[in-house]
């Protein structure tokens, strides 16, 4: 960041002492002996019975489990952190990988358990699940058995396991240290990944146009290697479907979601079927630009209005969210001011942190934390929005519900993010007295939901089409690469948006394909549901906002589906996705008709 554009977010680091001093802290080793220990006795105790225990027998087996996890999550939690801080130093990487290699051994001692609990008797677990003994972990050990037809034998699931750590998530290392890395020269700069993507925002379109040229440089330079990383994780997530028996290459992460098969096809059918919507956006944008023709690197163009670059400091982004979290209820503002007072947050931006932004669960005996790279950019302020209704809905499913409700699907977790993003885009727009800054805004946040909703569904369909492709084609070249995400982009633009034969390229930086395959459509997901429960929240006032911050503090402790018929959605009905659509269309309805009223000259012809 250059000296004239600081934002206060220069010395925003987290506090990490919670869980250990530094990378070389001895308690690290201790613990895991420790925990090592546990899982032996736990293991003495428990495998060959898990099948024939009764209610209080499983329900202290999984206490200890409770017990064990925690403390392994406490571990691999701060490797995680520390790393994403500083990719390249040595100390982290090696502590990251000693982790991986714990966590691989550990889970070998303890994977007996659920494959035992998938065997046991129906009649037995039917009778079990009804015990009030077992209430606390009822949906727990039913959703274990959803896996039941895709588990291996012991001696398989061990070797997977072992071997997992010098496959995937060694592969996902290497692309991480590889692109955060990298850097991307630009008019005598070398930028960083974070850095020359936000120049794709800037209002000179010379700018843009160079930033990505850059962008595509820098991929270009190393398409081999990260053409090799895709199709290395896509053949071995089609060799581990195969190997237990998934149907497609969707399967698994659908049950992970607790989404099912037909959910999620009805709701990428919904929205593929509705990318005129995308058109309509682009085209009003090209008129308002003024542009005979809008390329690629136009997308993120801001209009050319009064504080269309202005600059956040970060105590008014901390300002702006706890002032719109607060309006909608002040256990919202509370919990998220415990972020900022605590030092729960990493904001400030480093040579070698990795970017984009997230929020990390932890433990229910431990604060989530929340990761952001902040420029003082409006949409920094959504991102720490976003990443902060992370944070609260991880606070308050671990204050409320036990361990393992804390880790919600992806689908139910991208709505309490986008929700917080919503109340803030609201919030502002109120205060805003100006058409024309209105205006600007409204812009924004359509295109902020065109990347939630369509561009990720889009993406699905490039993961479709290269998992598709890897399966039945063999290994994909760079440019069989390019080609499915050229077209997969162009269905959702259309004729609004002119691709470049540069932007072919622009899949190979997105680090969800490859750690955690299928994850994009959980943002479509939860932004239509966000905008069907804005809808709510707009209709019912301060009624509906005791009923949300229960939904938060539920986390995954039952089915998405049973959790947001409580708010009054129905997640089973096909025709529910289009309710988020209808909203969008009216926010493009809204931006069409502000449009013509503030640039009624550039409507003449």
């Amino acid at each position: 960041v250059e000296a004239t554009q600081l934002t206060g977010a220069e010395d925003v680091v987290w506090d990490l002492s919670a869980l250990y001093s530094s990378v070389e802290d001895p308690k690290i080793d201790s613990d895991m002996a420790e925990i090592h220990s546990l899982a032996d006795a736990f293991q003495q105790t428990y495998r060959g019975k898990v099948a024939t225990l009764d209610s209080e027998e499983l329900r202290q087996a999984i206490e200890e489990l409770v017990e064990i996890s925690d403390r392994r999550v406490r571990i691999s939690g701060y490797a995680a952190l520390v790393y994403s801080t500083d990719t390249a130093n040595p100390k982290n990487g090696a502590l990251l990988q000693k982790v991986n290699e714990f966590g691989a051994r550990l889970g070998q001692k303890l994977v007996f358990f659920s494959l035992e609990w998938n065997q046991a008797d129906d009649a037995h677990v039917e009778a079990l699940l009804k015990d009030p003994v077992l209430a606390d972990f009822q949906y727990y050990l039913e959703t274990q058995r959803l896996n039941k037809p895709y588990v291996m034998s012991e001696a398989e699931e061990q070797v997977a396991i072992r071997k997992g750590v010098t496959g995937r998530s060694a592969w996902t290392r290497f692309f991480t240290q590889l692109t955060s890395a990298m850097r991307y020269e630009m008019d005598g700069e070398s930028l960083t990944q974070t850095q020359v993507l936000s120049k794709l925002h800037d209002p000179s379109r010379e700018i843009r146009q160079k930033a990505a040229a850059s962008v595509t440089a820098g991929l270009k330079s190393r398409a081999m290697e990260l053409t090799y990383i895709f199709n290395v994780l896509a053949n071995d997530k089609a060799i581990n479907d195969e190997m237990r028996g998934y149907p497609s290459w969707i399967s698994s992460r659908n049950i992970s979601n607790r989404a099912p098969d037909t959910v999620v096809d009805a709701l990428v059918e919904a929205v593929t079927s509705r990318y005129e919507l995308v058109a309509r956006h682009y085209k009003l944008k090209r008129v308002l630009l003024g542009l005979d023709e809008l390329t690629d690197y136009d997308r993120y163009a801001p209009l050319p209005v009064n504080d269309s670059d202005k600059l956040y400091t970060w105590d008014s982004a901390r300002d702006i969210v706890l002032n719109a979290f607060g309006a909608f209820h002040p256990q919202m503002a509370d919990v998220a001011r415990e972020f900022f007072d605590n030092n729960w947050i990493h904001a400030a931006q480093m040579p070698h942190k990795r970017g984009g932004a997230y929020a990390s669960p932890m433990t229910p005996s431990v604060n989530p934390f929340v990761f952001v790279n902040f420029d003082g950019k409006a949409r920094d302020v959504a991102t720490l929005a976003h990443e902060l209704g992370h944070g609260i809905h991880m606070r308050l499913s671990g204050q409320e519900s036990n361990f393992f409700a804390l880790y919600t699907p992806l689908t139910t977790a991208e709505m309490a993010s986008v929700f917080g993003e919503m109340l803030v885009f609201s919030d502002l727009m109120d205060k805003e007295t100006d058409d024309e800054a209105r205006l600007a805004m409204l812009l924004s946040k359509i295109e902020d939901t065109f990347a939630t909703v369509y561009r990720q569904t889009a993406m699905n369909r490039f993961e479709h089409g290269m998992h598709t492709a890897r399966r039945e084609e063999g290994e994909l070249t760079t440019e069989r690469l390019n080609q499915i995400w050229t077209e997969t982009q162009r269905d959702m633009f259309g004729d609004s948006v002119t691709l470049s034969e540069d932007y072919g390229m622009w899949w190979s930086y997105v680090p969800h394909f490859l750690s955690t395959p299928g994850y994009v459509y959980a943002y479509a997901f939860g932004e239509l549901l966000v905008l069907a429960l804005y809808n709510t929240y707009l209709e019912q006032g301060e009624d509906f906002a005791p009923k949300y911050i229960e939904l938060l503090g539920a986390g995954d402790s039952d089915y998405p589906d049973k959790l947001l018929s409580k708010v009054g959605v129905d997640l089973n009905d096909p025709a529910f996705w289009h309710k988020g659509l209808d909203a969008i269309e009216k926010l493009i309805d809204q931006e069409e008709q502000l449009a013509r009223s503030v640039y009624p000259d550039k409507f003449l012809s």
